[in-house]
């Protein structure tokens, strides 16, 4: 342990020598403020937590104490902490045997007698707690000036993680523009190329047929653009969460797509969680591509997945190559020269924005199928 008879003008200083260094990452700074608080406070333990699902990891720590180490968890009801995210404050235990915390199952799991932690909030949740413990009582209370001392570091932290989940958002959006810019200025350039070129042979010629391919070169346009929007606009949002029937759902979508000739089966009672619009995107989309790739008399069946995790799409088609299915969600795939190899990055976007995974693979009948896992019930 560092200085244990610090000042409080002392720490304060060194907290903000420690906070204020440009040249070191959060990760780096918060050992030292937890040996920081260590000393001053006088305390043999400190530690960050991160709480999530009603379960408590510790993201960092100092000190010797076996259980709260870097990476250890608990559920939240046998943590300290579970009554330091209950208060706008903090919380101090100056002898937790002497105050009440004999039964508590923290104090069996923990055995700490002195113990004084704020919460982290980022973006008006909580996202953990900022604490200091010892096992030995405190031999007088923590004082206000040392309560608000921790309520300072926690603060701290909240902004920091806020910082980052911010310049992530930022770095995404970045992405986002960088990917349209890339495929405005590819694949818009095709289809206007073709219809420059059919307009001078329709005006040199008068041949309605080349009208007719300036019109397919806009329509193509018009789709390349609608999927582009999408992408950067909507794609990794959801408006809000209902029961979906999967079955229903499915011959909704099939409705829609123009082939008749074409054949869907659905084998799956399933009910997810989702946004039904969105989800028709999915589908539609997944089925439009089986109809486009598999031919005009394919046959398309979802059903649920062996293990119970998720439900499959897939198609008695020609499939997709093994060395290709790593790219397929990546903007501009496509093996169709009319696609815009949008439609099944949208999928994933979509599918991505509801907590869910996505992966392809080889159907049973070496069509391709894709396999939606991670899927929750309409109970969460």
């Amino acid at each position: 342990m560092e200085d244990t008879d610090l000042s409080e003008g002392e720490a304060l200083r060194r907290m903000y020598r420690v906070t204020a260094d440009q040249e070191r990452t959060f990760e780096q700074k918060v050992p030292d403020l937890l040996d920081l608080g260590r000393g001053y406070l006088g305390v043999e333990t400190g530690f960050l937590t991160e709480i999530d699902d009603d379960r408590q990891r510790i993201v960092a720590a100092r000190g010797d104490h076996e259980r709260l180490q870097a990476g250890e968890s608990c559920p939240l009801s046998q943590a300290y902490c579970r009554r330091t995210v209950e208060q706008d404050g903090a919380l101090t235990v100056q002898h937790a045997k002497v105050e009440g915390w004999e039964d508590d199952a923290a104090y069996e799991a923990f055995g700490l007698e002195a113990y004084v932690g704020a919460k982290v909030v980022v973006s008006r949740e909580v996202y953990g707690t900022f604490c200091f413990a010892d096992t030995e009582p405190r031999d007088r209370p923590f004082s206000e000036n040392e309560e608000a001392f921790v309520e300072l570091m926690a603060q701290w932290v909240g902004y920091e993680r806020f910082q980052k989940r911010a310049t992530e958002r930022l770095q995404e959006q970045r992405d986002r523009l960088a990917e349209f810019t890339s495929v405005v200025s590819h694949d818009i350039r095709n289809p206007l190329g073709i219809l420059d070129g059919y307009l001078e042979m329709a005006e040199q010629t008068g041949d309605p047929e080349h009208f007719e391919r300036c019109h397919e070169a806009v329509d193509r346009m018009e789709t390349l653009i609608d999927d582009l929007l999408f992408l950067t606009q909507e794609g990794q949002t959801i408006r809000g969460r209902e029961a979906v029937a999967i079955d229903e759902l499915a011959r909704e979508c099939w409705s829609f797509v123009d082939a008749p000739d074409a054949t869907l089966v659905v084998e799956t009672d399933r009910v997810v969680s989702g946004d039904w619009s969105r989800l028709q995107q999915v589908f539609e989309n997944l089925f439009r591509n089986s109809v486009e790739h598999g031919g005009a008399d394919v046959t398309i069946r979802v059903g649920d997945l062996p293990d119970g995790a998720g439900i499959y799409v897939e198609d008695d088609g020609k499939g997709i190559p093994a060395d290709e299915r790593d790219r397929v969600f990546v903007d501009g795939y496509t093996s169709d020269a009319t696609g815009t190899g949008l439609g099944l990055r949208i999928i994933q976007q979509v599918v991505e924005a509801h907590g869910w995974a996505i992966d392809v693979t080889e159907g049973l009948a070496g069509g391709a199928r894709f396999e939606i896992t991670d899927v929750d019930g309409p109970d969460g």
